[in-house]
C-alpha cells in the first residue's frame, strides 16, 4: 500500500499528480505525471482514449528517476508512445 500512498501523496483529496506535460499520439492522450520520490522525480504517466464511448485509462510507473521534473516528463511521454506502439488498445483489457 505504500506504493500507492507515494503516487497519491501531496495531491488534494487523494487525486493523482497533475500532468506535467501532455501529448496526443495516434488517437491517444499521453499525460506525464512524474512524482517526487527520494529527492528525485519518478517516471509515471497515463495513457487514455475513448473506446466505444467510454474513457479508458492506463497508468504506468517505471523505476527510472530523474533530478529534473521536465526530463522525467519528457521521458514519460516517450515511454507512453512506446507502450502505444507495442501494445495499442490491449493495454485497456
Amino acid at each position: 500500500m505504500a506504493f500507492w500512498s507515494k503516487w497519491f501523496s501531496g495531491s488534494p483529496a487523494g487525486e493523482a499528480p497533475a500532468s506535467a506535460k501532455s501529448l496526443e499520439y495516434k488517437g491517444y492522450l499521453i499525460e506525464a505525471k512524474p512524482f517526487k520520490e527520494g529527492g528525485q522525480f519518478q517516471l509515471a504517466g497515463e495513457i487514455s482514449k475513448d473506446v466505444n464511448g467510454e474513457r479508458k485509462i492506463h497508468r504506468f510507473v517505471r523505476a527510472d528517476r530523474f533530478a529534473d521534473k521536465d526530463e522525467a516528463a519528457d521521458i514519460a511521454l516517450s515511454k507512453g508512445q512506446l507502450i502505444i506502439d507495442q501494445i495499442g488498445d490491449s493495454m485497456f483489457g
